[in-house]
């Protein structure tokens, strides 16, 4: 804790302001690059390109996507951490960073001192997701679907490690039942084969769920939050369910290497909370499953160190290993 106190002291302290539109200093000055650690095509890329394009579209400067996908996030996390910290590359972090250090026993970067956090964009709820055929229709009924088959049910995730791994660990933990984890590389085979009915069912985060749940390819049982997703209305909470405690949001956020220069910070950080201010922009992540977040580099920090609480809890009760 003292550390974590020390790392945001340090990246914060006399952040000056700075207008919330155009560029200053002469920042950017040239084409900005933000590292995404997945592959094209997922949450986080569809919601980084279109943050990108909007940066672009205010500061007349080039905000450009730079996909390194791998190693359960943490190829392109490490590139972005040696990153020379001039401003010019940005690392647009999820929550592998908040479940990363305790899943891994060596990483070759620190969440907390190779990193300093520009602004929380949005978060993604988890949604319960089941096969067509799936023999229940509520949550109350896969639980109990789930307990008279001890050890015969499964479900799938992206890798182990994930954070959708992790929710079903959380979500087995909750509800006392034995369950099997079938873990995939990358969330895509694994809602292939979800889809086509090898696996049962699957935590996955909205942003990811939406276009198979919207196609009738799979079925929605509950999301986590304190509210139903507008794009998914008639799909309850965990809560109103019936197992209240159960939640497991993935989130999206910019995070700079530290060292970074504090204008650049605070510049990012004002011109990222007008766009989420944005009508169209609150749109498109409502589309895409997620809700716009915003706040100052601190709110993120604040929210990063709850994240890890919650998660290292997860891992260390689930016994989970990555390596």
């Amino acid at each position: 804790m003292n550390a974590f106190k020390s790392w945001l002291a340090v990246a914060l302290a006399s952040v000056s302001v700075i207008g919330s539109a155009g560029a200053t200093n002469g920042y950017p000055s040239k084409p900005v690059s933000i590292i995404v650690p997945f592959a094209p095509g997922g949450g986080s890329d569809n919601v980084s390109r279109y943050i990108a394009t909007r940066l672009s579209d205010r500061t007349k400067a080039q905000f450009v996507i730079d996909n390194r996908p791998g190693a359960g996030t943490n190829i392109g996390n490490e590139v972005a951490a040696r990153s020379t910290p001039d401003g010019q590359t940005l690392l647009f972090g999820q929550v592998a960073l908040s479940i990363n250090p305790f899943v891994y026993k060596k990483l070759r970067y620190d969440t907390e001192k190779d990193f300093v956090p520009v602004v929380q964009i949005a978060t993604s709820p988890t949604v319960l997701v089941v096969t067509r055929e799936f023999p229940e229709k509520d949550l109350k009924g896969v639980i109990r679907h789930i307990k008279a088959n001890p050890g015969k049910v499964n479900f799938a995730s992206g890798g182990k490690g994930t954070s959708v791994h992790l929710a079903g660990e959380l979500f087995r933990s909750m509800i006392h039942a034995d369950m099997v984890h079938v873990p995939y590389k990358g969330s895509g085979p694994a809602v292939t084969d979800l889809i086509g009915g090898q696996v049962q069912m699957m935590f996955d985060t909205a942003a990811s769920a939406l276009p198979q749940l919207k196609g009738g390819k799979l079925r929605a049982i509950a999301v986590t939050g304190t509210h139903r997703l507008p794009e998914l209305p008639d799909v309850p909470t965990f809560a109103e369910a019936g197992l209240p405690g159960f939640d497991a949001p993935a989130w999206y956020g910019l995070l700079a290497p530290a060292g970074t220069p504090k204008q650049a910070v605070q510049f990012l950080n004002a011109q990222i909370n007008e766009i989420l201010k944005e009508p169209g922009t609150r749109q498109r992540l409502a589309q895409l499953g997620a809700e716009p977040s915003g706040g100052t580099p601190e709110d993120f920090a604040r929210f990063m160190r709850g994240e890890s609480a919650r998660w290292s809890t997860v891992v260390k009760t689930a016994n989970v290993s990555a390596d």
